[in-house]
């Protein structure tokens, strides 16, 4: 099985290369958003000193940091396989001995992330050369811890976007659902602003759903800014939603499945 996955990582490490222009495409919707959240905000803080405590530093630091978690555990599984079921091409993948989403679509989305980051690291060194954030707060142990969190935030990422793909069995307009389910990523997840400046009920709430351990747990994980009940908490969520979300994926794939048909399948 490691051989499988070997010989899937070179031939989509290969084929993300023949697409530079998605990659361009890709890193600047991934780089404007947060720029964008990163300018008004610090704009608010330096007019008022200081947003619900959140000092200019805390601004910058924290959608820095959004930038590179953001890469790491977003998931394009929608993108990679949605259309393969709307025209039947996924019959193909069905008749290759190795699950289609688990094997092929995985290491295409670890083999996008990779390249994107590549590419990434260089644009994000040279925002802290013209910002100069304070990332003082950040130690060897607090980046060790949010490796696991990472890992963790991806992998029911992943598996929630490959279960939402799954809907494309049922209905061809899963990616109108795609957007609304963003919709409430982006809400939950820390990405549009700390949650620390969410209404307390969506604080409370965003406690108990996946989507903060997408983005906002690592992040604060990495700067230092959580205490040792909430990263326990932090990571029990991490292996519950992981072990649900892998769950639910099997049982809508089964299901799925069994309305299945393509044009010479």
């Amino acid at each position: 099985m490691l051989r499988i996955y070997q010989r899937l990582w070179q031939v989509n490490w290969a084929e993300q290369w023949q697409y530079r222009a998605n990659l361009l495409m890709y890193l600047m919707y991934w780089l404007v958003s947060p720029i964008v959240y990163l300018a008004v905000w610090t704009t608010v803080a330096r007019t008022q000193g200081s947003v619900n405590g959140l000092t200019v530093n805390d601004f910058m630091t924290y959608y820095l940091t959004l930038l590179i978690v953001d890469n790491l555990t977003a998931d394009i599984t929608i993108h990679l396989l949605g259309y393969k079921i709307q025209d039947g091409t996924l019959s193909g993948e069905l008749l290759k001995p190795v699950h289609p989403i688990l094997t092929q679509t995985l290491v295409n989305n670890l083999a996008f992330k990779a390249l994107t980051v590549m590419v990434l690291i260089p644009i994000w060194l040279g925002l802290c050369l013209l910002l100069r954030p304070d990332f003082g707060a950040v130690t060897l142990s607090s980046l060790l811890l949010s490796i696991p969190a990472v890992v963790l935030g991806f992998g029911i990422n992943f598996l929630m976007g490959a279960t939402l793909t799954c809907v494309a069995f049922w209905t061809t307009r899963v990616y109108s659902i795609g957007e609304l389910y963003w919709a409430i990523i982006i809400l939950f997840s820390g990405q549009f602003v700390p949650l620390d400046l969410m209404p307390s009920f969506i604080q409370r709430l965003a406690q108990f759903l996946p989507f903060q351990l997408f983005k906002y747990f690592p992040i604060q994980l990495i700067l230092g800014r959580l205490s040792t009940p909430v990263i326990v908490h932090g990571f029990i969520m991490d292996v519950v939603w992981f072990g649900l979300a892998l769950a639910l994926f099997l049982t809508v794939w089964r299901a799925g499945l069994k309305r299945f048909s393509a044009v010479g399948a």
